[in-house]
């Protein structure tokens, strides 16, 4: 997939860069990772480092009280879903996933739906916002596998032709003429034949289970440390956590380009590259060894 999108890599502060690894170092850290964690592997963000929305996701209210929405949802989906699916992780999801098997973390919370942390072998992973990979009806509850659905689709839309396909979006659609949406047939529930089938995750004006809030809350209450990726915090639903730890003096380390809500909380923050911070901490703390405490694989 293309990382045109990436924006532009700056130089690492090496005085905010040691602070953060000797803090890492103590073990107990607890990832919060938002969609900058996955522009390396082409999946672009909403937010670009100035904070300001890129593209308009789809809303909760329109796919839930629409046709004409979720037809439009499920046309864009298919179109992009071989494209997102083929994303690989990136060196980023890779580090987490060694700071994990060291034991230095303890914890991983993503607002991400594309599930490449688990790909990079990371475990035990809290997805606040779902995962693309999977289908729930919203009116009897039955589950599905997204390729199983994606193959439906392939089937019910032979003629289906989408040209050349634009950008991937961070929910894993793309944009679409109407006039050709207008000729997609949207799926349908196999056990109760309506057509309210949607990707289990929660778009926006959606609401997080509060379940999985609750779990979110407990893994960052016995966190010693909350590590912020490559998130701008702009929305409730990752900011929160970022306060909680502040006001129960956890410290908070921050590594995103550009500025995010959080920066107030933040006990250091790095405007830099996850690339560029990531590998060289698992080179700091784990393939050498070379601090205090770092557990050996």
């Amino acid at each position: 997939m293309e990382t045109d999108h990436l924006p532009p890599r700056t130089a690492v502060d090496e005085h905010r860069y040691a602070v953060l690894r000797d803090l890492l170092a103590d073990g107990g850290v607890v990832v919060l990772s938002g969609a900058g964690m996955s522009t390396a592997s082409g999946i672009p963000d909403y937010r670009g480092p100035d904070g300001l929305r890129r593209v308009q996701p789809m809303q909760h209210a329109e796919f839930a009280g629409s046709a004409q929405g979720r037809q439009r949802y499920w046309a864009r989906a298919y179109t992009g879903w071989e494209r997102f699916d083929a994303a690989r992780p990136n060196a980023a999801h890779v580090s987490v996933a060694d700071l994990q098997a060291a034991g230095l973390v303890t914890g991983i919370i993503t607002q991400n739906v594309d599930g490449l942390h688990q790909r990079a072998g990371a475990t035990g992973v809290v997805e606040l916002h779902g995962n693309l990979g999977r289908v729930v009806c919203l009116d009897c509850g039955e589950t599905y596998d997204r390729e199983q659905v994606h193959a439906w689709l392939a089937v019910a839309n032979p003629d289906f032709d989408p040209g050349t396909v634009a950008e991937v979006r961070p929910d894993g659609d793309v944009v679409l003429p109407e006039d050709l949406v207008r000729t997609f047939r949207a799926p349908r529930c196999l056990v109760c034949g309506h057509d309210r089938l949607k990707p289990d995750v929660v778009f926006f004006g959606g609401s997080v289970p509060r379940e999985v809030v609750e779990e979110a809350f407990e893994v960052t209450g016995r966190a010693d440390m909350l590590l912020v990726l490559g998130s701008s915090l702009q929305v409730m639903s990752g900011y929160r956590f970022v306060r909680r730890a502040a006001r129960d003096g956890i410290p908070v380390g921050v590594v995103t380009r550009g500025r995010t809500r959080g920066d107030a909380e933040a006990t250091v923050q790095l405007d830099a590259l996850l690339d560029d911070v990531l590998p060289r901490l698992v080179e700091d703390l784990v393939d050498t060894g070379g601090a205090e405490g770092a557990a050996t694989r």
